[in-house]
Formats: structure tokens, sequence, C-alpha cells
């Protein structure tokens, strides 16, 4: 008899692999050894905290979910890497100027991370990046260091630039790029009324193009930048009117979200060239600014993939610094100080999402007792009865495409009224009844035939989550961006189901359906069987870049309550400030009413009611009027599931 080998008990090992956590969490996240997500500061095991335990402490508290989970610690420690990796690059290079990092809000204006950025990054002179009135009315009152940049990007009318000039009143250093060639006389007649000296970047429109989802903001068809033509025009007029030394920055895009350092070094380089240039056209510019793009690796797969990035930190300070000193030199050009605009780099992995599960559909689950069938059932029942029973190696594939056509021939069969209701019932059940047990069968195969590598999908539970994707994931939605979506505890055991995630907006596309993987694209997640009483919880991880901006109230879903949280450095946790998300009132306030107006109106309700007959008691119309006030005032999440 031949010896079966028993399979090993699942381990969290074996769960870190399965999600990927090491490949993407940056040393931030890790799975402890009883089985939760844990937050780490500065990746120090000793400071390891459990992420299920938070959100627990939380809901003590009274605080109810979904919730964001803010470690504002991150943000600190990606400013330190980059800095860091940066001063590393200049020191082995050689290269005679310095770094100057520019955070651009529009990642992500909320105020823990913006403040931050300008308290902790002043260590750096760490700038800040405004594309609106809006921002660089916010940017201005921020305690930033004096040296630290503001640099004002996107297209500008007068009252943008008088403020910008302001700024420069106040000591601060602001540079005001321009965007579009008659931004200059602009710049220069608001300069002159308010007689103030400008500080004037010019971006230049790169034909260099980045790899992946944002390429397009680059190139000779990107949205902002001037022309080699319009840039020497620029250059000649400022040199004309003696206010050559206001040309302080070049400025370049290459995009968001570079995938591939080779794009990145064919871009400086070009970005480089043009700022040697303009120097041997007598300019005294101080600043190379190469914009963002620094990637993050969402799927940890550490490739050119969209959801990825083919380099680290370390790689692309290298890349920058040599590639700049290498051009300058051969240019005979001073060397500038290099200025990024890192973003997403910064801000993605301090947030996430904890997304309660709080039901499962699907195909599997446990299904209903149906009526037994008269004796004499159609012949397509019959079929499916004679399928279900033998599923075997053999004929799989003969048994999923007959299971596939009977079905089709049900519904033609039921649209005619050929066959009834109930025979209808009883031949989805037989159907999905004999998937799974080809699923089981393909299981032990090394090759799946292409009809059926969608099977997992077909037999997928839904998992019904408390949040709106509209408004906690917006990119999945928008662009199919991939975020790590990992369960938050329960990782000693196996996943024994597999799933797609449904949000609680009335809306078809609020669902998850594309998760990572290191070698493709999972349509399914691995989760737990759900357990009567005990909370489930998944966590959406890396969203600290653009998703609380792009947020949309789709159905009225309100921005969500966040808790920013600080780690001791030695296991604990204390809760710095809690955010309530918004209250039904705010959000419908800003469709346009008034909550005053809401209340009156009911009661015109309900006279309006009582005029038609209906009998209401004044207790009826008082708990009426009660649930109703205090819905405006809710949380517009599900509060009792």
């Amino acid at each position: 008899m031949a010896h079966v080998v028993p399979e090993a008990p699942f381990k969290t090992a074996d769960a870190e692999e399965l999600y990927a956590v090491s490949s993407w969490a940056s040393g931030y996240f890790e799975v402890g050894s009883d089985g939760d997500m844990q937050v780490l500061q500065r990746g120090a095991q000793a400071s390891a905290v459990s992420l299920p335990a938070i959100v627990e402490g939380l809901k003590a508290e009274g605080r109810t979910l979904p919730v964001i989970l803010r470690f504002p610690q991150i943000i600190e420690d990606r400013l330190d890497r980059i800095n860091h990796s940066f001063q590393a690059s200049i020191r082995e290079a050689g290269y005679k100027a310095r770094y100057q990092g520019v955070y651009p809000i529009k990642v992500n204006q909320r105020r823990v991370v913006v403040e931050t950025i300008a308290e902790y990054g002043a260590r750096y002179a760490t700038g800040l990046e405004a594309g609106s009135k809006a921002e660089l009315a916010l940017i201005l009152v921020q305690d930033t260091h004096p040296d630290a940049l503001i640099c004002c990007n996107g297209f500008k009318d007068d009252d943008f630039i008088r403020l910008a000039l302001w700024g420069r009143k106040l000591g601060k250093n602001v540079v005001i790029t321009l965007e579009k060639p008659s931004e200059l006389e602009r710049v220069l007649r608001v300069s002159a009324e308010m007689g103030v000296e400008p500080a004037v970047g010019i971006r230049f429109k790169l034909h260099a193009k980045g790899a992946g989802a944002w390429e397009a903001s680059g190139g000779d068809e990107a949205k902002f930048g001037l022309t080699a033509t319009e840039l020497i025009h620029g250059v000649g007029r400022l040199r004309a009117l003696g206010k050559l030394s206001a040309l302080q920055m070049i400025h370049c895009h290459v995009g968001s979200q570079l995938t591939d350092v080779r794009r990145i070094k064919v871009a400086v380089r070009e970005a480089a060239q043009v700022y040697v240039d303009v120097v041997n056209m007598g300019a005294d510019v101080r600043y190379l600014n190469v914009g963002g793009g620094l990637g993050v690796d969402y799927d940890g797969s550490k490739t050119n993939f969209y959801a990825s990035a083919n380099y680290g930190i370390g790689e692309y300070a290298d890349t920058v610094v040599y590639t700049i000193k290498e051009t300058c030199d051969d240019g005979d050009a001073p060397h500038p100080i290099i200025v990024t605009e890192s973003g997403r780099a910064l801000t993605a992995h301090h947030a996430l999402v904890v997304l309660p599960v709080i039901d499962a559909i699907g195909p599997t689950r446990a299904t209903y007792e149906l009526p037994p069938l008269e004796d004499e059932v159609h012949a397509v029942v019959r079929d499916m009865q004679e399928l279900a029973r033998d599923v075997n190696l053999k004929n799989y594939r003969e048994v999923f495409n007959e299971a596939v056509s009977n079905k089709d021939t049900m519904h033609s069969l039921f649209d005619l009224g050929y066959i009834t209701l109930l025979e209808r019932a009883h031949v989805e059940q037989l159907y999905h009844r004999t998937l799974l047990r080809i699923s089981k069968v393909i299981e032990q195969l090394d090759y799946v035939p292409e009809e059926l590598e969608a099977l997992p999908k077909r037999l997928a539970d839904q998992y019904v989550v408390n949040f709106s994707l509209f408004q906690g994931m917006p990119d999945h939605w928008a662009i199919q961006q991939l975020f790590p979506i990992v369960p938050l505890h329960r990782l000693q055991e196996e996943p024994n189901r597999e799933a797609t995630l449904v949000d609680i907006s009335c809306d078809s596309d609020g669902k998850i359906a594309k998760f990572i993987d290191l070698r493709d694209v999972r349509a399914t997640l691995p989760v737990h069987d759900l357990v009567p009483g005990r909370p489930y919880y998944l966590g959406a991880f890396l969203t600290g870049a653009y998703q609380d901006v792009l947020a949309n109230n789709h159905n009225l879903f309100g921005r969500m309550n966040e808790a920013h949280v600080r780690l001791d450095g030695k296991g604990g946790w204390s809760l710095e400030r809690f955010v309530n998300g918004q209250k039904a009132r705010r959000v419908i306030e800003n469709m346009g009413y008034e909550t005053a107006e809401l209340h009156g109106w009911l009661q015109d309700e309900i006279r309006e009611a009582e005029r038609s007959g209906v009998k209401l008691s004044d207790e009826a119309k008082r708990e009426m009027t009660e649930l109703y006030d205090a819905e405006l005032v809710g949380y517009t999440y599900l509060e009792q599931v």
C-alpha cells in the first residue's frame, strides 16, 4: 500500500506568502505569530501592534466602523528613507549640490498628512506644492523650514499669483511655475503692481514619457509645460527685461507611478540637458525639479506591471543623481539642487481601510431545502441529476460542457413556459453542485483547461463589506488600481473560501473582483468562512495616496471615521486623534439642502398624510420625527449589522 504523506498544517508563514505581505508591506506590516496582521514602527519587531487589537480598542471606546487607520510615523519613516537615499547617492556620486523634496498636497490634503510632512520634514527642508488657490492658502500657514520650497503649479489667475507673492513677502521660498507661455506676462504684471520680485520656474514639456497607467500625463501631448520654442522665448523675454535672475527652477514631469526605472533615466537625462542649455543661455537656475512619479509596489512583484515598480527608493535616487551629474559635467554646468515631488511614495503606506464583512452570499453557500419534484420531471432536470452524481478525472470536461449546455437550455425552456419555477430552482442547485465537484477534480491537475480557468470565479462567494468603494477606494472603481487586501486576523487558519467583495452602495460597480498576485491578477480573494457572532475584518492597505482626495459621495455615503494612531515602540499604541466621518446631514447639505428645511418638509408630509385619511397618533408622529432627525446626524454607514 502506498504511503500517504499527510498535508502540512497551515502556518502564519503560509499566510504571509499567500497574501505576499512581505513583498508589498515595505517592513511596515507583517503577519504575527497569533495570526493577526500587525503594524510595525520602522520595521522593529519589538514595536509590533495587532491591527485587530486596535480595531477592538476603538470599538470599546464606542467608535464605529468602517474606519481608516492612519499611522503618521510611517509618513515620517518614508521621509527618512527618501532623504537618506538621496543623501547617500549624493555622497557616493560626489554631487556638488543637495536634495530637497517637495510634497504635492493634491495626493492627500488631509490635515494629519500635510502637518506631519511639514513639521517632521522640516529637518530636511521638505517643501509643499500647490495646484490651486485653496491648496496654496493651506500651505502658506504650515510650519515649514525657511528654505523649504513652496511650488505653485497648475494654471493661475491674478489672485493665485498675488497669494504666491504675498508668500514671498512673508519670507517663504515660493516659486511660481509657468505652465503655459502667457503666464509669464501675468506674473510680471502682478509682481510689478505689488512691488515683489518673483521667483519663477518653467515647466518644460519633455518628449520622454513614463510607463504605466499615467504615462499620458507626460510626453509631447502633456497638459502642462512649454515647448523648446516657448522656453527660449521666455528666457529671452526675461533677459530683455533685466529679470533673468527671477528664473530659478527648471521643472519637468514624467508621470505618476512610474513603473520602469529605465524610462526614468531617459526622462531625467532630457530634463538635465534642458537645464544645462538654459544655464548656458545665461540663467542662474538654482533648482532642477524632476517632478513626481516615484512608484509604489502595490502588488509586490517588483516588475514594470502597472501596479508595481521594478526599482526601489535607492535605485531611484541613484538614477536621478548620477544622470543629472553626468549630464551637467558633460555640459560644464554647475550641479543644481535636485527637487522631486514624490507624493504617492510618501503617503500610500500610512493608511489602511478596515472593511467589516457583514454577510456572505454565493452559489455554494448553504442551500435552501427545496420541495421535492413530481415523479414526472423534465428531461433537462433528469440530465442534471445524472451529471451531478458522477464527476471524475476522466469525464470532468464532458460533464462541465453538458452542465453549461443544460443550464442554457433550462433558461430557454423556462422562458417558453415548458418548465416550472421549481424545476428551474432544482436545475440551478444541481448545476452549482456539479461545478463544485468539478472544481475539486481540477485541484489535482497540473494543467487546467482554458474553459475551466474561470471556474473559481463562478463559484466564488460575494463577501458584503460595510463601506463604499467610491468613497474608500475610488481608484479601484475608476482605473482598476490594485490594492493589497488581507484578512486582519485568523491568519493562522487556512482560508477555506474564495470571494469577491461587494460594498453596500446601490451600484453594481461597487465591487472588487481584482486582487494582487505576484504572477498575475487574481479574480478572487482567499478568505475564511464567517463564524456567527464573531466579527471578520479585512484590511485594504496602501490607500494613503489619492483615495481620500478622489473619494466621492455616491449614494451619499460620506467620509469614513479615521483614527490617527501612534505606536510607542514597545508594542503599545495610543489614539492621537479620532476624526468622525461625515454625518448624513453634512453630505445632504453638500447637495444643496438645509437640515431645517428637510425637517419642515417632513412635517408637511405628515400633515398631508393625515389630511388624506392616514391615522397617526401623536406618539407615532413623534417617533417618526425623532428617527428622521437622528438619521440626519447619524453615520452614513451601517451601524447595526
